[in-house]
């Protein structure tokens, strides 16, 4: 009978073990902090129960990119991470990254947006899945165009017609920018990408051409005509502040400003629809934004890490993140969502977001500049935008001074 007693001691010693096989997650800090503990806490770690696994969540405050990669390189980084789209290439050629392939199967990877699970792709391999994504889209305030007597935005409008209706309100309004116009690749690009403009050309250059010098001089021709005011101007560094504050009519953000206007604007009448189109090409354009979670080549459980990797990124956590407006899912097949039926803006906003990523977006390219940071690639051009809008330079002197920063970087 002791035996026996012994023997069970064992197997539940065993058993308590295996219930101690951590995984540890490393993301971003703020509120991100508090969403993923609570997403692995009710979601993620009940799913890993069984297994006897269970994730951390440690959020890093600060330059997360620079926290990450010091701890790579010391060895003390967590069993999966964020890497962001915006600097992946260079962290995947670093080796630190292992590639996904031999622990998912192509129908397990197949369930993902193919433009968000090609985005994390380097040589051929996976080296992270998109845990969710972000597009631009078009908000409006319906009581600031109503008190204008302007007709709302739509998905028919071209730059022209847009501008026409921005430059309308601001001069009917008096106090109301039509838009607060930021010095932004991030904002800005999506206007060059709908001229068909790519980042580089066939032989890996950066070429600021006519088509790029097109959607240049328009963005940058909102505040010189009336349609649009310079951010700093109204004290706002990006556009979903002055949105809020109702000191512009239209912002031109992704899925995020929902959370920002429930809080700071729950009472704002607000819709939205897709950036306006080339007027040439008839087309628009669009940024894909997203983070990936990614499995450290150094990591001592990745078997585990795999498993884990599969429950941040299934169905019941996509829906979770989806329920609550904090980003859109990544997988195709929750295009169906009820979240994206509801018939109040922040079901609008969630549905014309997600469809940014379809053909409806136009030309969409993921946020990243190859194996360039991307904060140093856009530099040249935020310096452009910014001496344009506010009248320091000609556009064309603008642009050369830009094309030859890029010359000395991209080699």
């Amino acid at each position: 009978m002791k035996r026996l007693w012994l023997i069970a001691m064992a197997v539940a010693g065993l058993s308590s073990g295996l219930a101690q096989t951590v995984v540890k997650l490393q993301g971003f800090g703020g509120n991100d902090t508090a969403i993923m503990s609570s997403l692995v806490r009710e979601v993620v770690n009940p799913a890993l129960e069984k297994d006897g696994i269970r994730a951390e969540y440690q959020g890093i405050e600060g330059d997360y990119k620079a926290a990450l990669l010091n701890a790579l390189a010391a060895g003390t980084a967590g069993d999966l991470f964020y890497v962001d789209i915006f600097w992946s290439e260079p962290v995947f050629a670093s080796g630190k990254v292992e590639a996904l392939d031999a622990y998912f199967t192509k129908q397990e990877l197949g369930v993902f947006v193919p433009s968000l699970l090609n985005a994390f792709s380097f040589k051929g391999k996976i080296y992270g899945l998109p845990k969710d994504f972000n597009t631009l889209a078009l908000q409006f305030n319906k009581d600031l165009f109503d008190e204008a007597g302007v007709k709302y935005p739509n998905q028919a409008d071209t730059w022209d017609t847009f501008k026409a209706k921005l430059k309308e309100v601001q001069s009917k309004l008096g106090d109301v920018a039509g838009m607060c116009v930021v010095a932004d690749f991030a904002r800005f690009g999506a206007f060059a990408y709908a001229t068909g403009w790519k980042p580089f050309n066939a032989q890996g250059k950066t070429v600021l051409d006519a088509n790029f010098k097109r959607a240049f001089e328009f963005y940058t021709s909102l505040v010189k005509d009336g349609a649009g005011k310079y951010a700093q101007d109204l004290g706002e560094g990006w556009t979903g502040g002055c949105f809020g504050a109702e000191k512009a009519a239209v912002a031109i953000e992704g899925n995020w400003i929902g959370g920002f206007l429930k809080d700071k604007a729950p009472n704002m009448k607000f819709g939205t629809t897709f950036l306006p189109l080339d007027p040439v090409t008839k087309q628009r354009g669009n940024f894909i934004y997203t983070v990936s979670w990614s499995m450290n080549a150094a990591s001592k459980n990745k078997p585990a890490a795999a498993k884990v990797l599969r429950a941040l990124t299934s169905p019941e956590a996509q829906n979770w993140i989806l329920s609550r407006g904090l980003a859109l899912p990544s997988r195709s097949a929750l295009a169906g969502s009820p979240v994206f039926q509801r018939a109040d803006k922040y079901g609008e906003l969630s549905r014309v977001v997600f469809n940014g990523s379809t053909r409806q977006g136009g030309n969409v390219l993921p946020f990243k500049f190859g194996s360039y940071d991307g904060g140093d690639w856009m530099r040249p051009i935020n310096e452009a935008l910014q001496a344009v809008i506010t009248g320091k330079k000609s556009v064309d002197q603008a642009i050369a001074d830009a094309q030859a920063e890029l010359n000395k970087l991209v080699k």
